[in-house]
């Protein structure tokens, strides 16, 4: 993780729910954690399922004021229309008033861990499918290159995809930049020195 112990908290105002998988704790490159430090309104939990949201966080929500990052079969690059978020219905179809849907939302579960991992967190919790769908469309490919490989186009690590989301539905934050230079520096630690660097 990079260091962000003496990192001041960023005052978001979209609260970020990280649902980690087990595995996910001890995995290389693992930024779930370094997203917790860095915003003042987060919360990381680990495990396999859960009653409800609302237990969760430990306080009443109203779930149709919260997305999930979705992990279904949608290919957002067929739905995007230039969006780089796009939030979907039940059916997978995006919903009518894009600006609606994801302005009014209060917060967004993350599930982190490998594609597989995630998968297994999304199936666990059925709870979630009473949430908004976020479908990701991001310009670019992830910022892991070839240190951790992704299954398809629009995957993104946990940082990247919270960087994504506070760009688009929390601009005051001004969090993204701030995201993506921990995962950077992260990165570079990492990466071999022959390797080159690779950008979103």
């Amino acid at each position: 993780m990079a260091d962000t112990d003496d990192a001041v908290p960023i005052r978001n105002r979209l609260f970020v729910l990280i649902l980690q998988h087990p595995h996910e704790r001890k995995a290389p490159l693992a930024t779930a954690a370094t997203v917790r430090a860095l915003l003042r309104r987060a919360d990381l939990v680990v495990g396999l399922s859960w009653p409800n949201l609302s237990r969760l966080l430990g306080r009443r929500v109203d779930q149709r004021r919260w997305g999930v990052v979705y992990l279904g079969s949608a290919r957002p690059a067929k739905i995007a229309r230039g969006r780089e978020i796009i939030a979907l219905d039940r059916r997978g179809d995006a919903v009518p008033d894009q600006e609606t849907a994801l302005q009014g939302l209060e917060g967004v579960v993350l599930l982190d861990g490998n594609w597989q991992e995630a998968k297994t967190l999304w199936w666990r919790n059925p709870w979630l499918l009473g949430l908004h769908r976020l479908v990701l469309n991001p310009p670019g490919p992830s910022r892991y290159g070839r240190l951790r490989r992704e299954p398809r186009r629009e995957a993104l690590s946990t940082l990247e995809a919270t960087a994504l989301l506070m760009q688009h539905l929390d601009p005051q934050a001004e969090a993204a930049p701030i995201l993506l230079a921990a995962l950077d520096s992260m990165l570079a630690e990492a990466r071999p020195s022959d390797q080159p660097r690779v950008n979103a």
